[in-house]
């Protein structure tokens, strides 16, 4: 069996290469991303509504959310002084480039950008680092775009080369199986074997693995113009050990897993979240429209069954406040309110809670800790 390798990012390296999926609003904040980081993996806050806990945040969320990111991680790197913490910020998120630049002015140490194209990333960045350079400071943050095909990595590749002169610090590819947002059609995920109703998964494994090599070729070349290497690792569906080397075998550099850290202590969400989780069979896990525009991956439950039920009959959601958190929303024509169902189920309302997840969800069946859940997808024994 083959040994986990350090994930190298640059001049920064993981310890284990397991990168803990971002999971908003309020699944992964500074408990869970900074126990991940101090266990040698790489913690990802997510910065989707962050501040929906601060006071002001029906009036104020962008206050509210830019002086979140920087007490999360704040109180991340109080777990994991010397870990390696990071931010998942989606490119749907309004003002998402200032999201970026407070990430990177916290201090962040790598940025994972998906939910859309992060196009302009590189920009950001470059403008964080020349205002650090007029302050006498350095920005040591790195860039990675999510990615679910060859084309879509292809065009990334080719807008960060051709506008910026340069390439991903690291490249995600998240597969049809992840949980939450997914950069596939309906069509494809029925390819896959998912539904939106009640019936088992039977996704071929073999269909995607194709599409990742495919993906691996793009990298290459790209690789090979600017002689550097470009760490790729493969998100959705990653649950046990098994999971972990069949990536690398296809020639990841590491591993992003969420789910499988949900059931932890260290998890940011509230027990009744964890439980659903816990009490989910593989039957309740489904594929609903988002108000992002963008399928998801959920548990079924009275809130979607309402969805469901509401957009059969033709019905419009009665949204009584916005939230300003997406850059293309209407609230007149959405399904309902992505900000309060996911705030919902971080607060434990359940009953009108979207409870995101991946596919694997209903493997759960007992809390554990992130150090057991590391030491289980790296095939060592438990500390």
């Amino acid at each position: 069996m083959r040994k986990c390798s350090p994930l190298v990012i640059g001049d920064m390296v993981a310890k284990h290469p397991i990168i803990q999926g971002g999971m908003g609003v309020g699944i992964s904040l500074s408990s869970l991303a900074g126990a991940v980081a101090k266990a040698g993996g790489i913690g990802i806050i997510s910065t989707a509504q962050i501040g929906f806990r601060e006071p002001d945040f029906l009036k104020n969320p962008m206050e509210a959310n830019m002086r979140a990111i920087r007490s999360e991680f704040k109180k991340a790197r109080t777990i994991a002084p010397k870990g390696i913490i990071g931010f998942n910020i989606m490119v749907a998120t309004r003002n998402y480039a200032q999201y970026v630049k407070e990430a990177i002015k916290a201090g962040a140490d790598i940025i994972i950008s998906g939910a859309g194209l992060p196009v302009d990333l590189p920009e950001y960045l470059a403008e964080a680092k020349r205002l650090a350079a007029e302050a006498g400071e350095n920005v040591r943050t790195k860039i990675a775009p999510i990615v679910s095909t060859a084309k879509s990595a292809a065009v990334i590749c080719k807008i960060w080369d051709r506008k910026y002169k340069r390439i991903p610090d690291l490249l995600v590819i998240e597969g049809p199986l992840a949980g939450g947002h997914l950069g596939f059609t309906r069509e494809q995920l029925s390819r896959y074997g998912a539904d939106t109703g009640n019936v088992p998964e039977t996704y071929d494994q073999t269909a995607y693995d194709e599409e990742i090599c495919g993906i691996m070729k793009v990298v290459k070349q790209f690789e090979e113009k600017y002689c550097q290497h470009i760490p790729v690792v493969i998100a959705g569906g990653i649950y046990t050990h098994e999971d972990v080397q069949h990536a690398m075998d296809l020639g990841a550099d590491g591993v992003q897993v969420a789910t499988r850290f949900v059931t932890t202590e260290e998890c940011d969400a509230p027990m009744s979240y964890k439980q659903s989780y816990l009490d989910a069979g593989k039957e309740d896990i489904v594929i609903t429209q988002s108000p992002v525009g963008m399928p998801g991956r959920a548990i079924r439950n009275q809130f979607l069954d309402q969805v469901i039920e509401q957009m059969a009959s033709g019905q419009k959601a009665k949204i009584e406040h916005c939230y300003q958190c997406l850059e293309h929303c209407d609230p007149k024509n959405i399904p309902y309110c992505i900000t309060r169902a996911l705030s919902n189920a971080a607060e434990g309302d359940l009953d009108h809670a979207l409870l995101f997840c991946g596919s694997n969800a209903w493997r759960s069946d007992h809390i554990e800790t992130v150090d057991a859940v590391m030491c289980d997808l790296l095939g060592i024994p438990a500390l």
